[in-house]
């Protein structure tokens, strides 16, 4: 086995019915990881895991969950193997300033991603800890290090995650569990779609013309395929990243000015 392989591991990956989960979810499986896949789309989830591959040593499944019902969170995931892998990663707050949110909205978005990740970690912590080897990953947004205008819900939450993140780096770096953030950039997603048509519609221009605003903010001059993304969570997750802990890596062609 290479230090890249995944075999006889098995990850939860959120968020996998589309965009970078789904990518995600493919990126592991190439590597011989074994999977549960979780988001609320069940048809997606089913198709997905139709898709992946399936030598001798894999065994994959789904599980269609909301992850802002923490109330029933845990007994849901009950029926999971355990996973050595923990890819935390769910849809974005809806678009709008921070100063014009609702009280609720922030309330709402803290639990479907704080609460959630809390959740889904203790279902897996006892396993990571038997096995000596534990990576959880959580799939941010580069306004951890530089807030987005027009995000402020999504801004805020995602910097919490991150600290609670960082924290956990911390703590669970004796047990051989890394935990690490991967800040996506402009991703060519329908999250990406929504927010350019939000920002298009405000600017009273067209969406093309919006992508290409965004574009032009990027020194790679382009939008990431999810793959590439997920190509950045799949090492963190292998053995050669074991040495990486607490880290926010931007995945955005070099747009974050900040260091």
């Amino acid at each position: 086995m290479s230090d890249l392989d995944l075999r006889g591991r098995r990850a939860w990956v959120g968020g996998a019915s589309q965009g970078i989960g789904e990518a995600i979810a493919l990126a592991l499986a190439s590597r011989g990881c074994s999977l549960s896949l979780l988001a609320r789309n069940a048809a997606a989830l089913e198709a997905l895991c139709a898709r992946l591959p399936r030598p001798a040593q894999q065994e994959h499944g789904w599980l269609a969950v909301d992850f802002s019902q923490t109330g029933t969170l845990a007994a849901a995931l009950e029926t999971l193997p355990r996973a050595e892998i923990l890819i935390l990663n769910s849809g974005g707050p809806s678009p709008g300033p921070a100063h014009a949110a609702a009280p609720e909205a922030f309330a709402a978005a803290f639990a479907q991603h704080l609460l959630a990740n809390q959740t889904l970690l203790q279902q897996n912590l006892a396993q990571m800890r038997s096995a000596g080897y534990g990576r959880v990953i959580t799939v941010l947004s580069t306004s951890v290090k530089q807030p987005i205008a027009g995000l402020g819900v999504s801004n805020t939450i995602r910097g919490a995650v991150a600290a609670w993140a960082k924290t956990l780096a911390s703590e669970l770096g004796p047990d051989g569990i890394t935990v690490n953030n991967v800040l996506p950039g402009y991703t060519d997603t329908k999250r990406l779609g929504s927010i350019m048509a939000n920002k298009a519609a405000k600017a009273a221009v067209s969406v093309e013309a919006m992508a290409a605003q965004l574009r032009a903010e990027v020194p790679a001059g382009r939008f990431a395929d999810p793959a590439e993304t997920a190509a950045a969570v799949a090492f963190l997750a292998s053995p050669q990243a074991g040495y990486i802990n607490g880290i926010n890596l931007p995945v955005d062609g070099g747009r974050t000015q900040s260091l």
